[in-house]
């Protein structure tokens, strides 16, 4: 059977990866507005990727111009590409990668539209990556009509999907699609037969810089049967409604084991009320790349983690400046499978 007329399967972040990709953070609102803001977004992006090359190789893309800059931040091991860049989340704008019953690989190409049209988003550039990664691999690259990121699902490889309703089907992306025509595009393309649908995302991630709900922030695998989710406790943070709800979701679909992981004590930055999330963590081979945020909750989420992955050494990044700027560790990296 032809590769481009098999069935495509995502396998589950777990499995074992090839590579990790990266893109280095080069214009606009993600270097900030002074040289101090840009260094420290330059030594976020560095420390993850230098934190993933201890375990597996890290693939960075890199405008031409950055490429000196970039190679004295970066471990020598993190092999740099040159291609053209908008910005640098790499679970939003790279491919999906799948695989069929052969084991061949492809790359899944969204329709990519700077998380749903946000006025300060420019994707020019970034909505041409998925291609550009493909072709450098050689894969097929299997477009999609739908809009949509990596951030905005997660899979347990076996046929379930964790999904946002203000994603997916969110103004200014699929808002005239079904959810049983979402579905059927991600089984189509993900090989998934189950979709798990929570109402909303965190509150940070509605307003400016945020993507409308990603679910990366919201819950996530850890195996086949465990779900794990941003736990926030604190009645005074709006989320604490949010994680209710996300547990009664997960209560309702049975059949899993639920882990919730309490979310940092810290309520609000100068912005406002915060979405710092321990879920939106990376799973690699024998580590969890895990967000902390100079909190006391930091530690608790490492052994909350370290109990779920037991096998796993957790290295925790400070991701603070990944937050401000409207995701995760999570978010800027993308397994591409073995």
């Amino acid at each position: 059977m032809s590769i481009y007329h098999d069935s495509w399967v995502m396998p589950a972040e777990w499995a074992p990866h090839e590579r990790t990709w990266m893109a280095w953070p080069s214009a606009d609102y993600t270097l900030g507005s002074d040289a101090q803001s840009a260094e420290l977004a330059r030594q976020t992006w560095a420390s993850v990727a230098n934190a993933i090359i201890r375990f597996e190789p890290v693939t960075m893309l890199v405008e031409a111009s950055d490429y000196a800059l970039a190679r004295d931040y970066l471990d020598e091991r993190v092999k740099l590409v040159e291609a053209e860049l908008d910005d640098a989340w790499m679970r939003d704008i790279g491919p999906t990668f799948v695989k069929n019953s052969t084991g061949a690989l492809a790359g899944v190409d969204w329709v990519f539209n700077g998380w749903g049209l946000q006025p300060w988003a420019k994707w020019g550039k970034d909505g041409r990556i998925a291609k550009f990664i493909d072709a450098e691999l050689g894969l097929p690259n299997l477009e999609s009509p739908l809009i949509n990121e990596g951030g905005g699902f997660h899979v347990n490889g076996s046929g379930t999907i964790l999904l946002t309703e203000t994603v997916q089907l969110g103004v200014g992306r699929n808002s005239n699609w079904t959810k049983a025509e979402v579905e059927q595009e991600l089984s189509r393309r993900l090989g998934t037969n189950r979709a798990i649908w929570f109402k909303r995302g965190l509150t940070r991630d509605y307003e400016e810089f945020g993507t409308r709900g990603h679910v990366d922030i919201v819950a996530c695998f850890a195996d086949e049967n465990t779900i794990l989710y941003h736990d926030q406790q604190n009645p005074e943070h709006p989320d604490f409604l949010v994680s209710q709800e996300v547990r009664a979701t997960l209560e309702a679909a049975g059949d899993f084991k639920i882990v919730g992981v309490p979310a940092p004590k810290v309520l609000r930055d100068d912005s406002g009320w915060v979405d710092f999330s321990y879920i939106n963590h990376y799973l690699v081979a024998g580590a969890v790349i895990l967000c902390a945020f100079n909190d006391e909750n930091d530690e608790l989420a490492r052994d909350t983690l370290q109990a779920v992955h037991p096998d796993k050494e957790i290295v925790l990044v400070d991701a603070r400046a990944l937050f401000e700027r409207g995701g995760g560790i999570h978010c800027i990296t993308q397994q591409q499978p073995r």
